[in-house]
């Protein structure tokens, strides 16, 4: 039954690949057939089975379509030599006229069964293999047609992995049966623990029959570790599956943990330790077999050692009270029970984070509330106040709902601006504002709103009697939390006074410029047609002076002279003082004809001694003279013409 089981799960991995390699793109591939040999059927070794799996995922990379034959030696339930050596010779003629590719070879008696007779039995075929310790071929050597690798068994370190873990040992009880596998990892550990005798009290439980067994492991010491090899036969004849009977009874009767040798014994109540991962190993070989298949030889691919690595059972650990802390460094440790964080983490998370939500939900709702009450007691303020101040003074006040366009005005809108109220529109005062202004108020109105800031502005109305009268409006809009308006307040002022005060005030300034405008021109004539005059009969008489004046004085001739240059030179200033303070030019000609005049008839140095006074007119006049030089005007009391 074993064995036929054994062909239909090879049958199925056939299947499988065939399957895989079935599809248009591929049915093109070429074939290679690949022969496993098994030391033992996959269903009675978890450890081959673990191996056989790897191996599968190794030859997935092959770009062959893979012929997959697997056979087994059986050691479990036929050890005898009579026995494997039918098995061998079938194998033999099984396949002599269907040639593997590649053989791989799993297990002890599979390597050295080809060891010795592949020459004969597959000649030139290339061999991997994997699933022994090189100690167990003995003194077998491996030629060229060979390579693989190797399990490396290292009692030693999980011996010290346990000793740390259980720092009050003193006993250390290795467990095994008598099978050639059992004794040939017995020897293995033996080896490995020699110099640990002085040290501890070593006692090797591996020629017991298995109900023996069990009851002294129920009878040890409490500082004491257990070391399982492998249990596959006890001395009764009995045959065990190691993995799967042979460790669950050996960790359940146990006083003391039990650490194992390789991956598969773990989580049956093991401990754990430095064991060797045949998943691991399995996928290496694999994956040598493609090369090989590729064309590589095997002399090329060189020897691995097994992957080994620190693993241990979780629940174990909490059983002997072991701490996962004194673990080595990278160790995986299998079957942990999750904390409740690591449990309901995301149920926590999802929970905090709901209630999170809903506690900024419930801030934000009295936040706007609060907000929204701030605004309402600041509008009612600002209301109360505008009320106010509209009572107490020369202003009416509106509030103007945005929303509904209903406008409240408040306010005696009869006495200033000769306007009926009305409480719901007041379309009477919209209509009041000069035409020339309303563009302007309502540009004033549509920025506010937009910009979200104070409305401001000038402007005139018209009463329904004609009198025209200035006002000021303010106001500021308010907004919903969306950035909606809802409502404007504002307030409008009469300001005519002021500005008829303003007017006034300019009338005054006005005339005095004029006055002062008078008084130049008088000066000035003053000094052209008297003062000018008499200083030019002054110049005449000192020429006539110096005419009289005999040759025998020529220095009073000279000095009479410069007399008469100096008096000329004063008359030129008055004559030019009289001009600045009094152009008749300008009064005749005007502003323009003026200064075309002069600048035609007169040099920039001449035009630059000449001071023009802040006078309204002369503000044109200072934008010719930068015209006609292309100068930078500067302000009327600095500019000189």
């Amino acid at each position: 039954m074993r064995r036929r089981a054994a062909r239909l799960i090879c049958a199925v991995v056939v299947a499988a690949f065939l399957l895989l390699e079935s599809s248009p793109a591929r049915s093109v591939r070429e074939v290679r057939r690949v022969l496993i040999f098994n030391v033992f059927d996959p269903l009675s070794s978890p450890g081959v089975a673990e191996l056989d799996h790897g191996i599968t995922v190794g030859l997935e990379s092959s770009p062959y379509q893979i012929e997959l034959y697997s056979e087994d030696l059986e050691m479990t339930l036929f050890p005898d030599e009579a026995h494997q050596e039918q098995f061998r010779e079938w194998y033999t003629r099984k396949y002599h006229d269907r040639k593997p590719d590649v053989i791989i070879a799993v297990g002890l008696e599979p390597i050295k069964f080809l060891a010795l007779s592949h020459k004969v039995s597959f000649p030139d075929t290339p061999i991997v293999f994997c699933g022994s310790t090189e100690e167990m071929l003995g003194g077998l050597k491996l030629d060229s047609d060979f390579t693989g690798v190797w399990e490396v068994a290292q009692p030693e370190k999980t011996l010290i992995a346990a000793l740390h873990l259980q720092p009050g040992t003193r006993h250390v009880v290795v467990v095994g049966g008598v099978g050639a596998y059992d004794r040939y990892l017995e020897a293995i550990a033996r080896e490995s623990f020699r110099k640990y005798e002085s040290r501890f009290d070593f006692l090797y439980l591996t020629d017991l029959e298995m109900s023996a067994l069990l009851e002294r492991l129920k009878n040890l010491p409490n500082d004491t570790i257990v070391y399982h090899t492998s249990l596959m036969q006890d001395t009764s004849g009995a045959r065990f599956i190691d993995a799967t009977q042979s460790v669950p009874l050996i960790a359940s009767a146990s006083k003391a943990p039990v650490f194992v040798v390789d991956d598969v014994d773990l989580g049956r109540g093991t401990a754990g330790g430095d064991v060797l991962s045949f998943a691991s190993d399995g996928r290496v070989v694999g994956e040598m077999a493609v090369r090989v298949l590729n064309g590589e030889r095997p002399l090329d691919i060189p020897i691995a050692k097994s992957a080994n690595v620190y693993m241990f059972d979780w629940q174990a650990l909490k059983r002997w009270g072991l701490k996962e802390a004194d673990l080595p460094p990278g160790s995986i440790v299998l079957n942990r029970q999750p904390t409740v964080w690591e449990s309901y983490k995301w149920y926590i998370i999802s929970g905090i984070s709901l209630i999170l939500l809903e506690a900024l939900l419930i801030a934000g709702l009295l936040w706007q509330r609060a907000r929204r009450r701030k605004a309402e007691t600041d509008l009612a303020v600002t209301y109360d106040r505008l009320r106010l101040a509209v009572e107490a003074g020369k202003s009416v006040g509106w509030d103007w709902d945005v929303q509904s366009g209903r406008d409240q005005w408040f306010g005696d809108l009869q006495t200033m601006f000769g306007i009926p109220a009305d409480p719901g529109h007041a379309e009477g005062f919209r209509r009041s504002i000069h035409p020339d202004d309303r563009e302007l108020v309502w540009k004033a109105v549509a920025d506010a709103r937009q910009g979200r800031k104070p409305y401001l502005a000038e402007f005139r109305v018209v009463r329904a009697d004609g009198t025209m009268r200035w006002i000021t409006a303010r106001g500021k809009f308010y907004y919903a939390p969306n950035g909606d308006p809802v409502r404007m307040l504002g307030m409008v002022a009469d300001i005519t006074e002021r500005k008829l005060a303003e007017e006034a005030l300019a009338n005054v300034s006005r005339k005095l410029i004029e006055a002062q405008e008078q008084e130049r021109s008088r000066i000035g004539r003053e000094l052209h047609d008297d003062v000018v005059q008499r200083l030019a009969l002054l110049s005449i008489e000192l020429e006539g002076v110096q005419q009289d004046v005999p040759d025998a004085a020529p220095e009073l001739c000279t000095r009479i002279g410069a007399l008469r240059n100096q008096t000329t030179q004063i008359t030129n200033d008055v004559q030019l003082l009289s001009h600045e303070l009094h152009s008749s030019k300008l009064e005749y000609l005007g502003i323009v004809g003026a200064a075309k005049n002069l600048v035609s008839s007169r040099s920039w140095k001449l035009i630059s001694r000449v001071t023009i006074y802040a006078l309204p007119c002369h503000t044109n006049f200072l934008f010719l003279c930068s015209e006609f030089y292309k100068k930078p005007c500067a302000t009327p009391q600095s500019i000189v013409v």
